[in-house]
């Protein structure tokens, strides 16, 4: 029985062989299929990691404020915001919300993060690829992000035309890795780098804008030139250790009483963010996910058709087979096994795709897909089912062939 099996397995092979492109062609379907089925997956659990990363860098106990008035957008708001939050904001925080989150109870450190609009020159040079921060001394301490070259910002600075530059701006702006000392011209004021951040690997709380082309600039620096008018689209806080869910209710009862108890803000803490992250993530990867495994539908539909042809048109050789004494298990298993076998190469072609696309968004773009063997083994296993279920149809007409009518076909 093993020679048997072994026979029709050899038969199967040779007979995909001696058809490569025809057998391509029906494979495509399932290598799709499984590719895409793998690499969504990989992707989002990808984001999740990353986003995860950036919450567990700068620690469980950050808390995040913001206006309540968000909603997501993907080109530029009024007063471009959402450059760097990913949301347009049509509400902002004040500077008295700033004090207020900053003289809260548990409250170990805080920053505002306020955006400001302006052409950015040195040296006739224009520097259209950034944006202007307006924080405080703490912002360092709460991105777990360290100066590469001179200081931050520091108690002394308030009222100073002083900045603190990623490394990009270094770079485009100056045409240099360490231009302390160095100035620019900022709505008309002159402001001297003081610092250099070291490299930002994510934007923090963020997938759309990079920290790297931004300018860092003492927070009421960049109310004055704006005339307070510029928006404070969020908040960082730190908390005591372990105490940050009662930091956070305190921050958001301080504020409530600020505002004469609405509750337009929200008050986020860190792991928080990351578990309402995943689950979104979570829903949109089974969607594309069971969009893209139709795919695996169509490519066993495709292995359905082109084993019914080749029954078509090797109706002969069944009729020869029977007429020396080949049962209809026989003919079954061997038609059978050649639709498994396109249906799992597609699969493992697929796999080693996905494996290789994986490596180049790794090396070319800023994702990092994860890619799961358990998702690798599932999809294997579909693809073989696929092959199974589909092959079944062709396989049963050719084992049910009357072998004189068989033998009658040219």
């Amino acid at each position: 029985m093993k020679s048997l099996t072994r026979g029709h397995l050899k038969a199967g092979v040779s007979s995909v062989r001696s058809a490569k492109l025809r057998s391509f062609w029906t494979m495509l379907g399932i290598i799709i299929g499984v590719t895409s089925v793998i690499m969504v997956v990989a992707i989002g659990e990808g984001i999740k990691q990353q986003i995860s990363g950036q919450i567990h860098h700068m620690g469980k106990d950050l808390i995040t404020v913001r206006p309540a008035q968000l909603h997501g957008s993907t080109g530029l708001s009024s007063n471009g915001a959402n450059l760097l939050s990913g949301l347009n904001i049509s509400g902002s925080l004040s500077e008295k919300d700033v004090t207020t989150v900053s003289r809260s109870k548990g409250v170990t450190a805080s920053a505002p993060l306020t955006i400001t609009t302006g052409s950015i020159k040195s040296e006739g040079v224009t520097y259209d690829k950034g944006f202007v921060i307006g924080t405080s001394e703490d912002l360092p301490s709460l991105l777990n992000q360290s100066v590469e070259f001179g200081a931050f910002i520091t108690y002394n600075d308030v009222g100073s035309n002083v900045a603190v530059v990623g490394q990009k701006v270094a770079r485009d702006l100056f045409n240099e890795d360490v231009p302390l000392g160095r100035s620019f011209t900022f709505q008309g004021q002159k402001f001297i780098v003081r610092g250099i951040f070291n490299k930002f690997n994510t934007t923090p709380l963020s997938e759309q804008a990079d920290f790297n082309n931004a300018i860092f600039i003492p927070n009421d620096v960049a109310e004055s030139i704006s005339k307070n008018t510029a928006p404070t689209y969020e908040i960082l806080v730190k908390a005591n250790d372990g105490q940050t869910a009662q930091v956070a209710s305190s921050i958001e009862s301080a504020l409530k009483k600020s505002h004469g108890g609405q509750t337009n803000f929200s008050v986020v803490e860190g792991n928080k963010g990351v578990g309402s992250s995943d689950d979104i993530l979570n829903l949109l990867t089974r969607l594309i996910a069971g969009v893209a495994a139709i795919s695996l539908l169509v490519g066993g539909i495709g292995i359905m058709n082109v084993m019914l042809v080749s029954v078509a048109e090797r109706m002969h050789e069944i009729g020869i087979r029977k007429a020396v004494g080949a049962t209809n298990r026989q003919i079954l298993s061997q038609f059978m096994i050649e639709a498994t076998v396109l249906s799992l190469a597609g699969g493992v072609i697929g796999i080693a795709l996905s494996f290789f696309l994986n490596l180049m968004l790794r090396l070319t773009t800023d994702l990092k897909p994860v890619i799961s063997w358990p998702v690798v083994i599932i999809a294997t296993g579909v693809s073989l089912l696929v092959g199974i279920i589909f092959g079944s149809v062709p396989a049963l007409k050719a084992a049910r062939k009357d072998p004189i009518e068989a033998l009658r076909s040219e």
